[in-house]
C-alpha cells in the first residue's frame, strides 16, 4: 500500500474509535504516552525508527542478480527447512505505539522523514547499487561532510557518524571513518551504530557508501568507493577496481595480522555487524535497499580470487547471517505469542470478544509473516550465495568461519537449522585436511550434543558419522583429538547404546597418552562409562568400609588397570582420572580397608596381583595429591599453584599422614615378604607431614614403622627394596622435626650392625689359603648391598669403607675369581665414598690433609676401574666404564669453577692410555649388532630384552660423548664415533648428531678436522679390505660418499661463519692427500687424485651439474708445490698424464656420454692451474650454496643434519599468487578433503 493509498484509506485504530466515543483529546494523549512508555520499557526507541510501509517489489524483478539470490518466497523455504512463524506481545505493543504516534503526529512524521514512493526504491536492470532518480535525502544541514578516501578532487562529501549525540566529537573522532573508529575501539558499538542509522535516515546512499568502504578497508584495500562509482558501476566492476588498489608487496590484511590490537579489531568488526542488525531489525532491514545492497556486495566479494576480499566478506556475511537468524528467532517467538493471543481472544464468548482486538492481532500476524518472509529470503540468499561456496574454500580460515557459524545457527535456531540438510556440511568437513577446520566441526557438534533435547534430531547424523568421530580421537592434531574425545563423551551421555565396545576400547587406552589433555579427556570418558552409572541398590550401600560404593569403584579401577596390561604406568592412569575422579582416588580409607580387612561372607577377596595393583594405584594417588603435578613425560613445567590449590595440597598431606601413619606399619607387617608391595609402601613416608607425629601423638606408630623397616632390611637383599628403605630413613631424618633424634638412633644402630658384620665377614672371606664358599660369598654380597644402598643417601664416611672395599677389589684383580656381583657393588660403594668425601671437602670445613687423601683415593680408584675394563665379565666392565666416565666428569677442570679454586689439586685428566681404553670399550660393546650382544642373559630373543639392552648401550655411548663435549678427552677421539653415524643411525643417530653439534659450537676448526679424520679412517679401512682397485659402485664407497654428504650439511648455509673451517679443510686435504693412500713399495702405485669425499657444500656433485664458465676445484687436488704434499715421498711421484688417464677410466664407469668426460677433464685441468693460489686473500673460498642444487639435495637437507641452518621462506604476495595461479575450479573439495568425503551420498 503506497503513501497515497494510506492517506485515502478510511480512519481506523484506537485513536479514531476514541474520537467516535467522544473522549477528550488529553485521554488520547495519555493513551499514547502509556504505549510509548511500554515500548521504552522493552528497550526500544520508537521515536528513532521509521514505520515500514508495504511497497511494491518490482525492484527485485528488475535486478537479475537480486532476483537470482532471493528467488521467490515460497520456493526458497524448502532449501534447508521452512522457518517457523511467530509473533510476540512486545512487538504488538510497539505496533500500537506506532499507530498512536501516526494519528497524533502524522504531520510531524511527514516533515521529519521522507517515505519514498515505489519509483524511489527501484534499481535499474544493470546495477545493484545505483539510485537513478537521485531522490535520496541530502546531508543534514549544518553537518560537515568528509571526502571519501581515494576520491581525488571530486568533492564528494560523506557524512561522518557521531554527529547526532556528540559522542564522537567529545572523543576527537569527528573526522574518522567507520574502519578507524572500530579499529581504535574507543567508542561504544551501540553509539556508533545509532549514529550510522541517523546518517542513513538522512541520506541512505551516503551512509551505505560509508558502510561499503568500511568493508573494503577491513579487507586491507588502499582504495575507496566513490559516490560516482556507487551510483553508476556494478558490483563486479567495483570489485575489479578495488582489486587493482591492493598493495602487491604485502599479502597482509587486518584479519591476518597478529597482535592484541588486531585481535580486538576482529571482535569489534563482528560486534558492529551484530549490533547493526539488532538496531535495524524493526525498520531499516525491511526497506528493501540496505540489506539488498550489503548482501549483494558481500556475495560478490566472497567470489573474488583475492584472499583478503574473500576472507573479510565471508566473515561479514556469516556474522550477518547469525544476526538475521537471531531476528528470525525473535519473529518466530512473536508470531507464536500473537497466535496464542488470537486463539485466546477468539475462544471467548461473543459478549466478551473484542472484534477490534482480533482485527489488530490478525493485522499484526500478517505483518510479522511478511517480515519473516523477508528475513527468510535474506538468509537463503546468504546461505546460497556465500556459505555453499565458501565452506569448501581453498583457505582453511575461511572454511573454519563457515563451519563455526553454521554451528551457531543450529544451536540458536534448532527448529529451522538442525536437520540433515545442514548437518551434512559439518559431517563432510570433518574429513578436512586442516586441523583447524576439523576442530571447528567438533566444537560445533559439542554445542548440539550438550543439549539432550536435541539428541533425537541427531540420531541419523550420529549413525552416519560416528565412525569418523571415533577415528578422530587418534587425530595427528592433539587439539582435534581432545575435542573428539569430549564429543564422544557427550554422545555417551546421550545414549549408552550408540558406541560399541570396540569404540570405547579405542578410547580407553588413551588414558596412557603422553599428551596430558588427551589423557584427561580419555579419563573423563572412562569415568563416565564405568563409574557414573549407579543403580538403586548402590545408593543403600554404606559410605565407608569394604562394602561402600567407592570400594566397588576402586575394584573396577584395579580391574581396568590390570586388563590394560600396562601396569607400569599407574601414575599415568591416576593423572588421567584425577580431574574427574579425585574424590574416588583420594578415598584412601577404602583402599586400606580392601587391603587389611577380611572379606565378608560371599565376597570375593582380591588376588595377589590385584593387591599389588591396588597398592601401586594408592601410591600414585598419594604422590599426585602431594606433588600436584603430572608424572614425568606429561608436564610442560611446574606451574604456579593458586591459593586454593595450595590449601587443598596441605589438607591432603595432613589427611595422608593421619591415615597412613597408623596403617603403614600394619601394611608392612602383612606384606613384609613381598618385595614389590613393600617397595611401593615404603615410598609413602616421603609425603608425610612429620610434625603430625608429634602434634597427633603418634610416636608409638613411628616406633612400629621403624621396627618394620628394620625387619625389611634384614629380610630382603633386593636393591629396589633396600633403596626404598634408605630413602624412607632419609625422609624421616629431618633435623627440623622433633622425631629426628629417635629416627637417627634407629638408623645408626642399623648401620653399625651392618658395617661390623661386613668387616667381620670380609676378614673371613679374604683369608689366605682358603677357598671362599658360596655361603660366605652370599653373606658378603648381602651385607655389601645393604651398605651400598644406604651409602647412596646417607653419609657413612666415619666407618672408613674405602679401605675395606679397595682391599676387596684389589684381591679380585689378583685372584680373578671374585664373584661379579660383589665387584659391581664394591665399585659402586667405593664411588659413593669418594663422592661423600668430595662433598665434605667442597664445604670448606675440611683440613688440608683430607684433600690430599681424597686426591690419592680418587686416582687409585680410577686406576682400579681402568684395570677392571679388561675384566672377563661384561657387567663388571660396564660398571667400571660408567663409574670412570662419572668420575672423569666430576674431577675435570670444571671442578674449580664457581669460586672453588681450592679444589684444583683434585683435577684429574685422563692420559692417552685411559682414553684409548674407554674408546675401545665403546667400539667393542656399543657398536655391535643385536645378535652379538649377550648381556641380557639369553633374553635377546624377547623384544623387551632387546629394547632394554639397546637402552643400556645408549646410556654407555651418551656417557662417553659427554667426555668429548666437555673436553675431558680429546675431540679427535670422536672420529671413531662419528664414522658410525650412517651404519647405526637408527640406534644412536640422535646422540651422535647432538655430539657433533656441541663439538662444532666449541671449536669449528677442530670439529672439521675430526670429521675429515673419520672419513679418512673409513677410506683406509675400505682400502685394506678391497684393495686399491675397488669398485666405485660398492656399498662401502657409496657409504663413505653418503656420510661425507651428511657431514657437509653440518656446515649450514652461512658461508661467512663456515669460511675458516672450509678453508682449513681445503688446505689440509690438499696437503695431506697421501694420508688417504698408504704408500708401500710392494703395493702397486695408484693415482692419488680421485673423487674422494668432499667436505664442502658441493657434496660430490656430478660433472653434469658443473658450469663450464666456473672453475671447479677438487678438494684433493695435485699441486706442483712440494709443501702441499709433505707426506708423499719424492720417489713416488706419479706422472700427471697417468693420473688423468686413471681418473677418466674410473669416470667412464659412471658417465654415459663422452661430452661429460670432456667437461670433467676441462674442469680438472682448470683446477690444477688454480690450485697454487687457492686461498689467496682476494679470493672467496670455493663453497657453493646448497639451496641451488637439485630437489633431491633439498630433501637430503631436510632429512640430514640441520645444525645452524635456517629455513628460508620468502613467499610472493598472497594476493598476486591467488590471482595468477588459482584456477576457476580452485574451490574443488578434492583439494581440501579426503576422497571419502566426495562419495558421501547419505543426504
Amino acid at each position: 500500500m503506497t503513501q497515497t493509498d494510506q492517506q485515502a484509506a478510511p480512519p481506523s485504530g484506537p485513536q479514531y474509535r476514541a474520537a467516535q466515543r467522544g473522549e477528550p483529546d488529553f485521554l488520547v494523549f495519555l493513551g499514547f504516552l502509556s504505549f510509548r512508555f511500554s515500548a521504552v520499557r522493552h528497550g526500544r526507541r520508537p521515536d528513532a525508527r521509521i514505520r515500514r510501509r508495504p511497497v511494491a517489489r518490482s525492484r527485485r524483478s528488475a535486478d537479475p542478480d537480486l532476483s537470482a539470490l532471493y528467488s521467490r518466497r515460497a520456493g526458497v523455504r524448502g532449501y534447508g527447512g521452512v522457518l517457523p512463524r511467530g509473533g510476540g506481545l512486545s512487538y504488538a505493543l510497539w505496533e500500537e505505539t506506532e499507530n498512536v504516534k501516526e494519528m497524533i503526529a502524522a504531520q510531524d512524521l511527514q516533515t521529519d522523514f521522507h517515505y519514498p514512493h515505489e519509483a524511489d526504491t527501484q534499481l535499474s536492470s544493470d546495477t545493484d547499487l545505483e539510485d537513478p532518480e537521485g531522490r535520496n535525502a541530502k546531508p543534514v544541514k549544518g553537518k560537515k561532510g568528509k571526502k571519501v578516501p581515494g576520491e581525488k578532487g571530486k568533492g564528494v562529501l560523506v557524512r561522518v557518524p557521531g554527529r547526532v549525540n556528540g559522542h564522537h566529537q567529545e572523543n576527537g573522532m569527528e573526522n574518522l571513518s567507520l574502519f578507524e573508529i572500530v579499529k581504535l575501539g574507543k567508542s561504544a558499538t551501540q553509539s556508533v551504530v545509532d549514529d550510522w542509522i541517523e546518517s542513513y535516515k538522512s541520506d541512505r546512499d551516503v551512509a551505505l557508501l560509508e558502510l561499503i568502504n568500511f568493508f573494503i578497508q577491513c579487507s586491507g584495500c588502499k582504495g575507496a568507493v566513490s559516490l560516482e562509482m556507487f551510483r553508476h558501476m556494478q558490483n563486479s566492476e567495483i570489485i575489479r577496481k578495488m582489486t587493482e588498489e591492493f598493495d602487491e608487496d604485502s599479502g597482509d590484511y587486518p584479519f591476518t595480522m597478529a597482535g592484541p590490537m588486531w585481535k580486538k579489531f576482529r571482535w569489534g568488526f563482528c560486534e558492529f555487524i551484530s549490533v547493526l542488525v539488532r538496531q535495524c531489525q524493526y525498520s531499516i532491514i525491511y526497506d528493501e535497499y540496505m540489506m539488498d545492497t550489503v548482501i549483494s556486495l558481500l556475495t560478490g566479494l566472497s567470489d573474488s580470487q583475492v584472499r583478503a576480499f574473500r576472507h573479510t566478506s565471508t566473515l561479514a556475511a556469516m556474522k550477518l547471517m547469525t544476526a538475521l537468524v537471531n531476528v528470525a528467532l525473535n519473529l518466530s517467538i512473536n508470531m507464536d505469542n500473537t497466535q496464542r493471543q488470537y486463539e485466546a481472544e477468539r475462544n471467548k464468548s461473543l459478549g466478551k470478544r473484542a472484534n477490534d482486538r482480533l482485527e489488530l492481532l490478525l493485522q499484526k500476524r500478517k505483518e510479522l509473516q511478511e517480515n519473516q518472509d523477508e528475513i527468510e529470503n535474506m538468509m537463503n540468499a546468504i546461505f546460497k550465495g556465500v556459505f555453499v561456496h565458501r565452506y569448501r574454500d581453498a583457505i582453511a580460515e575461511i572454511r573454519a568461519i563457515c563451519i563455526e557459524e553454521i554451528g551457531v545457527w543450529m544451536k540458536m535456531y534448532s527448529d529451522a537449522f538442525l536437520n540433515d540438510s545442514y548437518l551434512k556440511y559439518v559431517g563432510w568437513t570433518m574429513h578436512d585436511k586442516q586441523g583447524e577446520v576439523r576442530l571447528k566441526c567438533l566444537t560445533a557438534l559439542q554445542g548440539l550434543y550438550y543439549n539432550r533435547e536435541l539428541n533425537a534430531r541427531l540420531e541419523l547424523f550420529t549413525s552416519r558419522f560416528k565412525d569418523r568421530i571415533v577415528s578422530m580421537a587418534l587425530d595427528k592434531e592433539c587439539d582435534v583429538a581432545v575435542q573428539a574425545i569430549k564429543l564422544l563423551t557427550l554422545v555417551l551421555q546421550s545414549s549408552d547404546e550408540v558406541l560399541t565396545a570396540e569404540d570405547c576400547e579405542s578410547i580407553y587406552h588413551l588414558v596412557y597418552s603422553a599428551h596430558r589433555p588427551i589423557a584427561v579427556a580419555a579419563g573423563e570418558f572412562l569415568y563416565k562409562k564405568l563409574f557414573s552409572h549407579r543403580g538403586p541398590e548402590e545408593d543403600a550401600l554404606p559410605r565407608r568400609g569394604r562394602q561402600c560404593l567407592n570400594a566397588n569403584l576402586i575394584k573396577t579401577t584395579v580391574f581396568f588397570f590390570l586388563e590394560s596390561e600396562l601396569h607400569e604406568h599407574g601414575a599415568y592412569l591416576v593423572d588421567s582420572m584425577w580431574d574427574c575422579a579425585s574424590d574416588l582416588l583420594k578415598d584412601w580409607e577404602s583402599m586400606i580397608s580392601l587391603l587389611l580387612d577380611e572379606p565378608f561372607p560371599g565376597e570375593e577377596a582380591l588376588t595377589d596381583r590385584q593387591e599389588t595393583a591396588l597398592i601401586e594405584i594408592m601410591l600414585c594417588a598419594v604422590r599426585q595429591a602431594c606433588e600436584c603435578h603430572p608424572p614425568i613425560g606429561r608436564g610442560t613445567g611446574k606451574r604456579v599453584m593458586t591459593a586454593k590449590e595450595k590449601k587443598t595440597q596441605l589438607d591432603d598431606r595432613t589427611k595422608i599422614t593421619e591415615i597412613f601413619a597408623v596403617a603403614l606399619p600394619l601394611l608392612l607387617a602383612k606384606y613384609s615378604v613381598d618385595a614389590e608391595k613393600v617397595t611401593n609402601l615404603l615410598q609413602l613416608p616421603q609425603y608425610f607431614d612429620l610434625e603430625i607425629y608429634t602434634t597427633g601423638r603418634l610416636e608409638k606408630h613411628l616406633e612400629a614403622l621403624l621396627r618394620q623397616i628394620r625387619e625389611v632390611v634384614e629380610k630382603h637383599t633386593d636393591t629396589d627394596v633396600l633403596e626404598a628403605c634408605s630413602m624412607t630413613f632419609h625422609a624421616l631424618c629431618n633435623e627440623e622435626f622433633t622425631i629426628f633424634n629417635r629416627v637417627d638412633i634407629a638408623r645408626s644402630q642399623l648401620l653399625d650392625e651392618q658395617v661390623d658384620k661386613f668387616n667381620r665377614l670380609l676378614e673371613d672371606f679374604l683369608q689366605e689359603g682358603e677357598e671362599p664358599d658360596e655361603d660366605d660369598a652370599y653373606q658378603v654380597l648381602s651385607t655389601l648391598k645393604r651398605i651400598t644402598a644406604f651409602h647412596n643417601a646417607h653419609d657413612l664416611t666415619k666407618w672408613d669403607l674405602f679401605t675395606s672395599n679397595y682391599r676387596l677389589l684389589n684381591t679380585g684383580l689378583q685372584n680373578g675369581d671374585m664373584p661379579e656381583q660383589i665387584v659391581i657393588h664394591a665399585l659402586q660403594c667405593t664411588h659413593y665414598v669418594i663422592l661423600w668425601n668430595l662433598a665434605k671437602v667442597s664445604e670448606g670445613s675440611s683440613q688440608k690433609g683430607e684433600l690430599v687423601t681424597l686426591r690419592k683415593q680418587m686416582r687409585a680408584f680410577c686406576l682400579m676401574c681402568q684395570r677392571y675394563l679388561s675384566s672377563v665379565s661384561i657387567a663388571v666392565k660396564e660398571q667400571a666404564f660408567t663409574i670412570l666416565c662419572d668420575a672423569l666428569m666430576i674431577f675435570s677442570h670444571q671442578i674449580v669453577s664457581s669460586g672453588r679454586e681450592a679444589l684444583e689439586p683434585l683435577v684429574f685428566s685422563p692420559d692417552s692410555s685411559l682414553q684409548s681404553d674407554l674408546l675401545n670399550f665403546i667400539l667393542d660393546h656399543v657398536f655391535i649388532d643385536q645378535d652379538d650382544d649377550g648381556s641380557a642373559d639369553g633374553q635377546q630373543d624377547d623384544e623387551a630384552g632387546k629394547i632394554e639392552a639397546l637402552h643400556k648401550r645408549r646410556n654407555l655411548l651418551a656417557a662417553y660423548c659427554k667426555l668429548i663435549i666437555y673436553n675431558v678427552v680429546e675431540m679427535s677421539t670422536g672420529a671413531d664415533i662419528f664414522k658410525q653415524y650412517m651404519r647405526y643411525y637408527n640406534d644412536y643417530g640422535d646422540i651422535i648428531k647432538e655430539t657433533m653439534s656441541k663439538t662444532r659450537q666449541i671449536d669449528k676448526i677442530q670439529c672439521a678436522k675430526t670429521l675429515i679424520l673419520s672419513l679418512q679412517q673409513l677410506f683406509n679401512e675400505m682400502l685394506s679390505e678391497m684393495g686399491c682397485n675397488f669398485d666405485r659402485s660398492s656399498s662401502s664407497f657409496c657409504g663413505i660418499k653418503e656420510l661425507a654428504r651428511r657431514f657437509s650439511l653440518t656446515f649450514g648455509l652461512d658461508q661467512v661463519k663456515t669460511r675458516e673451517a672450509i678453508a682449513m679443510l681445503h688446505n689440509s686435504c690438499s696437503s695431506d692427500a697421501g694420508v688417504w693412500m698408504p704408500r708401500e713399495p710392494s703395493v702397486q702405485q695408484t693415482p692419488v687424485m680421485m673423487s674422494s669425499p668432499h667436505m664442502t657444500s658441493t657434496v660430490l656433485r656430478e660433472a653434469k651439474k658443473l658450469r663450464p664458465d666456473e672453475g671447479y676445484v677438487g678438494v684433493y687436488t695435485m699441486s706442483n708445490e712440494p709443501q702441499h704434499t709433505p707426506l708423499q715421498p719424492t720417489h713416488q711421484a706419479i706422472d700427471y698424464n697417468t693420473q688423468v688417464a686413471w681418473m677418466l677410466a674410473q669416470r667412464q664407469q659412471q658417465e654415459r656420454a663422452n661430452i661429460q668426460n670432456a667437461k670433467m677433464r676441462s674442469h680438472m685441468q682448470h683446477a690444477i692451474r688454480r690450485s697454487t693460489g687457492l686461498m689467496e686473500d682476494d679470493e672467496e673460498p670455493i663453497v657453493e650454496d646448497v639451496m641451488m642444487s637439485s630437489e633431491q639435495r633439498l630433501e637430503d637437507l631436510n632429512e640430514g643434519m640441520d645444525f645452524d641452518t635456517m629455513d628460508i621462506d620468502l613467499p610472493p604476495s598472497k594476493n598476486r599468487r591467488e590471482r595468477s595461479e588459482l584456477k576457476p575450479d580452485y574451490f574443488d573439495p578434492a583439494s581440501i578433503m579426503d576422497d571419502s568425503v566426495l562419495n558421501v551420498s547419505m543426504f
